[in-house]
């Protein structure tokens, strides 16, 4: 029986939250005393698994609402389909919170772009995929052919470079094309593309419905592997610092929380697939939580300048950054230092 590509739906990219973010950009009164609260804080993210820790944070801190009858804090998960939509919304203020790619925060940054990475939000989680009746074993097979990758600016592409150094070859020696993670399954099955990498669960959609095969992951080849990153601009961290770190706080806990227990992923992988979040069949996320259990990691979320150091090197020898960036202009380590992982009651 031939293998069906699996239904995905798109990611709608989130600028029904526009005019909400303008709002809070033109309100930073959250939590003040007597101050009217302007709603939830937007944060924007992709429906992959790398940003788990994200819809756990959220709907944690709904229900710790719930229970107390306070909304003084409150996030909101945003849906975007690709990494250029967030970073345009980041940029221009329509949200103040997003997961980013963490060498996009280092160029955003150096180009004066107030954004500051406040938390990691995962550990690994990243694969490339080939099609499973491809004869494809090495990455001198893949010479000349067609690999997606999410952006020039994911880590996806420094994993995909570095695997390619390791039979000395380059990004010059296949073809590279630029496609939104949730494309890319349905673009190895029609053979479109002969390979892609991005984080999960698109890499996982393929392999459970037959046709597609990892040849290689982040959790056998590179185990320190950082990609997504909790980003926020600086004007919410002048203007209301406890949101920051209640946010900081519940990503923490989160990730905590689904690196304790088999049964608290599988409630966040019921959370996440809802159609608040990352409207996803629950089957191919808990895939991914399964096969293998470390396929993405939560529970070390710490900030390590030498891993941002290592990030920012491979960035200058792909291209993607033209010069150095300093840690400090990129990164507020502040909010995870005084952290306090949020007790995650779901």
């Amino acid at each position: 029986m031939t293998p069906v590509p699996p239904e995905i739906p798109p990611a709608s990219p989130g600028r029904r939250h526009w005019l909400r973010g303008a709002l809070a950009s033109a309100l930073p009164t959250w939590g003040l005393p007597g101050a009217a609260a302007p709603g939830p804080l937007v944060v924007g993210g992709l429906p992959v698994t790398c940003n788990l820790t994200l819809p756990v944070a959220c709907a944690a801190r709904a229900a710790a609402n719930k229970a107390s009858g306070s909304t003084a804090l409150q996030f909101e998960y945003s849906k975007y389909n690709g990494w250029p939509e967030i970073k345009e919304s980041l940029m221009t203020g329509r949200i103040q919170a997003a997961y980013m790619l963490a060498p996009l925060v280092m160029d955003l940054a150096d180009k004066r772009i107030p954004v500051k990475i406040v938390s990691l939000g995962h550990r690994s989680g990243a694969v490339i995929m080939v099609r499973t009746d491809s004869t494809f074993r090495k990455f001198r097979d893949l010479a000349g052919k067609r690999i997606a990758i999410p952006s020039r600016f994911a880590v996806d592409f420094l994993f995909l470079r570095k695997m390619l150094a390791q039979e000395g070859m380059g990004p010059k020696d296949v073809q590279i094309v630029e496609m939104p993670p949730p494309d890319m399954p349905a673009a190895l099955y029609a053979k479109a593309v002969d390979g892609y990498c991005t984080g999960e669960p698109f890499g996982a959609a393929a392999q459970r419905a037959g046709y597609a095969r990892p040849l290689r992951m982040t959790r056998d080849e590179w185990r320190n592997y950082i990609c997504c990153v909790l980003t926020v601009r600086e004007e919410l961290i002048k203007d209301n610092r406890p949101l920051v770190q209640n946010l900081v706080d519940h990503v923490q806990g989160a990730g905590n929380w689904l690196d304790s227990q088999p049964a608290h992923r599988e409630k966040a992988i019921q959370i996440a697939a809802g159609r608040k979040f990352f409207n996803q069949d629950p089957a191919i996320l808990r895939f991914v939580m399964e096969n293998p259990t470390d396929r993405v990691t939560y529970g070390d979320l710490r900030m390590i300048r030498a891993e941002f150091d290592e990030l920012m090197q491979l960035s200058l020898e792909a291209g993607t950054l033209k010069s150095p960036v300093a840690y400090e202009k990129y990164v507020d380590e502040s909010f995870v230092k005084a952290a306090k992982a949020a007790a995650i009651q779901l």
